[in-house]
């Protein structure tokens, strides 16, 4: 067991950007894309994100200091710390239950694909620490091991089935066939916009509200095209900030550039994926007859290139922080972890149909719950990152919105405050999922096969 450990150790820690090419090199092979096909296709994946990487970079490097910037003219503050996902990925993978999370999880994919509950091969290992954190707070809440591995093992099925059933909407909307991103984050907030999509077309006037980018860029030309876009809300931003009038230009270059910029990184992801899909689609349906169509899972980044989502991530980044001050019971201000904003949308823009009006009503529903749940959990985040060997300052409490607003992660950690039978239901609700997910599948399976 210490030499298994070890290794899945030595795998996430050489890092996504490594680690991806590598899994996805063995996978090829192992589904016979050829060695030579394989490992083009994993270098040309870990070139693209590392592309994604360095173009969201550019929230982290100019829209944080302009945020900063607009509190500070506003004589704003707030009382807990927003350390960011990197910060929560470290307490996450540094605590008792991410020591064993990466052999788990394998371990759930593998019997949830032989009992035919999901459809996805989740090879996204690195971001198996979203599973972690959740398992982190309850460990931390409870003092029971068993409870936190429990809690993220519930985690990670419902999100397998969550990326399942988004996985058509996805493809519908980005073109990615044979992709799923089963993201502990981004696949969270997809109940909640299930919900309010519903709602909405339930309301007579409100459900014909469209404002779709394409349209946008059709009836205004060179205006209505992404880089204008993106020019436009960087200048809007940095005039709040009170920047000087360079300032303000280069935000609004910076921001253009983004949304030109993660289209065409998107676009190599894709290059290379699309090899290994096309083999393990091949090599699922030669092997296993009485299945649906399967799917590759993957980290949600290759999702933000649709240009619905990064115009209203945008929108919403100064809205958050609009939020983060005048929301009753708000203590976070998002700062470090602005830059996820878009993955929140990845799967909200398939979700809503492309529909701006709905996605901008989504997210302000998912941010101001974010924030609360933020708040919420933040003893328990700083009493985790504390265990974990995090260095935090004396008097300071800290969270995160990825993954400390998650509304899954908070659920998880409500449901283990009543120990035992908290624990029951919590697995029963799993279950219960995973049980319908099947009969999903297996419906589907018939209907192909007829």
């Amino acid at each position: 067991m210490d030499i298994i450990l070890k290794f899945f150790g030595f795998i996430q820690g050489l890092g996504a950007n490594v680690m991806m090419p590598i899994i996805i090199s063995i996978i090829g092979i192992c589904m016979g894309a050829g060695v030579g096909k394989s490992i083009r296709a994993g270098l040309t994946v870990g070139v693209g994100f590392i592309g994604l990487n360095l173009v969201l970079g550019i929230f982290g490097s100019y829209v944080a200091p302009a945020a900063e910037a607009m509190i500070a003219n506003w004589g704003l503050s707030t009382s807990i710390m927003d350390v960011g996902w990197p910060a929560a990925a470290a307490i996450a993978m540094g605590s008792a239950v991410g020591t064993f999370i990466i052999p788990i999880c394998l371990l759930v994919n593998i019997v949830m694909l032989i009992t035919n509950t999901t459809q996805t091969v989740n090879i996204d290992i690195w971001n198996y620490w979203h599973f972690a954190f959740t398992g982190s707070l309850v460990y931390m809440l409870t003092g029971n091991i068993v409870y936190g591995i429990i809690a993220a093992i519930v985690n990670m099925v419902i999100i397998m089935v969550m990326g399942d059933v988004t996985a058509p909407l996805l493809e519908k909307a980005n073109g990615m066939e044979g992709i799923s991103l089963p993201h502990g984050f981004t696949t969270a907030y997809t109940p909640i916009a299930f919900a309010i999509n519903w709602i909405i077309d339930k309301i007579p006037g409100v459900n014909k509200w469209d404002i779709n980018l394409d349209k946008v860029q059709e009836k205004f030309g060179v205006v209505g095209e992404p880089i204008v876009i993106g020019s436009v809300l960087g200048v809007i931003i940095g005039i709040l900030a009170g920047q000087t009038p360079a300032g303000v230009l280069g935000l609004g270059v910076q921001l253009g550039a983004v949304l030109v910029l993660i289209p065409k990184m998107a676009a190599l992801f894709m290059e290379g994926l699309l090899p290994i899909s096309d083999a393990a689609t091949e090599f699922i349906q030669k092997r296993f007859t009485a299945r649906g169509k399967m799917y590759i899972g993957l980290d949600s980044a290759i999702g933000i290139g649709n240009p619905t989502t990064l115009a209203v991530s945008l929108i919403l980044i100064p809205v958050a922080l609009i939020l983060a001050v005048i929301l009753p019971g708000n203590e976070v201000l998002p700062l470090v972890d602005l830059s996820v904003i878009p993955y929140m949308f990845v799967l909200i823009i398939p979700i809503v149909n492309g529909n701006g009006f709905r996605a901008i009503v989504v997210g302000i529903v998912n941010l101001a719950a974010g924030l609360l749940i933020a708040t919420n959990l933040a003893p328990a985040i700083t009493s985790s990152a504390i265990a974990s060997g995090f260095e935090v300052a004396a008097n300071t409490t800290i969270s995160s919105i990825c993954d400390g607003a998650n509304p899954l992660t908070w659920i998880m950690v409500q449901f283990n405050k009543f120990g035992v039978i908290g624990v029951v239901l919590a697995v029963v609700l799993a279950l219960a999922l995973a049980l319908w997910n099947r009969n999903r599948i297996l419906k589907q399976a018939a209907e192909m096969h007829e």
